[in-house]
């Protein structure tokens, strides 16, 4: 299994299209095994849900995810999990031992340009 956590340095970024990057974690047996830090490419529509699928990912997880980048990874069969806090390492930790609560609620407002760091 492999788990991408949107990123600012090594805490989960509250803007999944606007974070520094991700944490793709390569998971066996509920066991962290690898992790690599994938620079966020750029933020245009449909195109980071496409960039790691194409990474072979299975899950994401980020503090907020705006709608269509939720449908699309679920059209692509990927997990979403939005509503995470903390340490990237920690948060993937809660996620394998089912103690994560995702709180699904998509970000409603999108600030291009001017966006809150």
């Amino acid at each position: 299994m492999r788990i991408a956590v949107a990123s600012e340095g090594k805490e989960v970024s509250m803007h999944f299209g606007h974070c520094e990057g991700f944490w793709v974690f390569d998971v066996e047996e509920k066991e962290i095994k690898n992790s690599t830090f994938l620079p966020n490419p750029g933020h245009r529509p449909g195109f980071l849900p496409e960039f790691l699928k194409d990474k072979g990912v299975d899950c994401v997880i980020s503090g907020g995810m705006g709608m269509s980048a939720i449908e699309l990874f679920n059209s692509y069969g990927i997990d979403v999990i939005t509503g995470a806090k903390g340490e990237a390492v920690e948060v993937v930790k809660k996620y394998l031992e089912g103690t994560l609560i995702s709180s699904n609620n998509p970000c409603q407002e999108h600030k291009h340009g001017n966006h809150h760091h």
